[in-house]
């Protein structure tokens, strides 16, 4: 039953012609049965019968003009007398497929041809000749509501297929605005994600560098300083695996989880161990907490930390020989501050701005980047007297 459905649906034109079909045989039926009474009227009725045939066959192809083909036959039948027939049921056809799929124009004529047909088939044939107008009236309106319906059930369905249609545009736009908001969700996963391997990196590569020259110029003189110097190396290196390991870990969705140490994001707290492994680097590193300590949204704890840890990575790399740096972070009522500062030579300002100081373009954009994304500030440039000065302002509050 299903399938003789969907092909009913994919063929509709050969559905209406069927109906025509039978329409003009039951219309040829009336006619031999001698319906009309004058052999004049009997041929009229012929090409009426085949007009409004060609209505219903045509009606969904071609409803405006299968429309104004009906009314043209009925304005026929009222000046050639031809009574109407069991063929004129094509008039309610055109009507309701009007209302439903045709031109506003088209739905309003008829409109206006179903509340006068009636009248005028009344007024030209009267049913019983000589009835009292009362009679008339009622045959009138009983013969005007099956049109009024046919309308209006036409016109509700317009207005209902509207209704779907807007109700699938709509999902199909939330549909693809989804699509867009998880693209740039992706992006700006990526993007952090790059940023953090960035800082991983940066800082821990830098520090097993300085670690590695260090051992090796002091190998055979100080063979003690040369396997702290190794065993600082291996902690570090320890460290940055297990870190890119969470990192990359957050691209492997569908795979099985990795073995492995899974360490949880840098906070505030971890700060001062961060800087303890500077200081072991032979770095001078200043650091003092201002103001009440209390828990801090996650960003915002992250961002401080990476903030300081590209400064200090920084300061390492260009801030020369005993170049010394202090930390100071500040608890307000609504925010924490940052002060990074060192006393070296420093890097020109030019090279922070134009691309970051490793020259991947990841230093003091991707810093600014994460100020950013928490609604912070960031002010970095050279010291007066020398050096390099950070200072940033977290606000404790997600951006608007």
């Amino acid at each position: 039953m299903q399938r003789l459905y969907d092909f009913l649906r994919r063929h509709p034109t050969g559905v209406d012609v069927f109906w025509a079909v039978v329409l003009l045989g039951l219309s040829g039926m009336s006619l031999a049965s001698g319906m009309y009474v004058s052999r004049r009227e009997t041929l009229l009725a012929i090409p009426v019968a085949l007009g409004l045939s060609t209505v219903v066959a045509l009606r969904r192809r071609l409803p405006e003009k299968t429309l104004l083909l009906a009314i043209a036959v009925g304005l026929c039948q009222l000046l050639f007398d031809v009574r109407p027939g069991i063929g004129n049921f094509a008039m309610l056809v055109i009507t309701f497929t009007v209302a439903t799929i045709g031109e506003r124009w088209a739905s309003r004529l008829a409109l206006v041809c179903s509340l006068s047909a009636a009248a005028l088939s009344q007024l030209r044939w009267s049913a019983e000749p000589g009835g009292s107008w009362p009679q008339q009236v009622f045959v009138t309106v009983i013969m005007t509501v099956p049109f009024v319906l046919a309308w209006v059930m036409g016109d509700s369905l317009r207005t209902r297929r509207a209704y779907f249609s807007q109700l699938e545009e709509r999902a199909a736009r939330l549909e693809r605005e989804r699509e867009a908001q998880s693209k740039v969700a992706v992006a700006a996963e990526r993007a952090r994600i790059a940023r953090e391997l960035h800082d991983v990196v940066a800082h821990n590569v830098s520090v097993m560098v300085v670690q590695a020259d260090g051992a090796a110029y002091v190998m055979d003189t100080a063979p003690d300083q040369a396997r702290q110097a190794l065993t600082t190396i291996s902690s570090t290196g320890r460290q940055a695996l297990a870190e890119m390991r969470r990192l990359l870990g957050v691209l492997r969705t569908g795979d099985a989880p990795e073995s492995g140490e899974y360490v949880p994001q840098p906070d505030v707290e971890q700060i001062e161990e961060l800087i303890e492994q500077v200081r072991r680097t032979g770095l001078a590193v200043d650091f003092k907490v201002e103001g009440t300590a209390r828990p801090l949204p996650s960003g915002v704890e992250l961002t401080a930390y990476r903030v300081v840890q590209e400064a200090l990575t920084n300061t390492r790399k260009h801030g020369g020989p005993d170049a010394g740096a202090s930390v100071r972070l500040v608890y307000f009522d609504d925010g924490l501050g940052l002060l990074v500062e060192d006393d070296g030579r420093g890097a020109a300002h030019e090279l922070y701005e134009d691309g970051g100081a490793d020259g991947a373009g990841h230093g003091m954009i991707g810093m600014r980047e994460r100020v950013g994304m928490v609604g912070g500030t960031l002010d970095a440039g050279p010291r007066p007297g020398g050096g390099f000065r950070i200072s940033a302002l977290l606000p404790l509050k997600p951006a608007e």
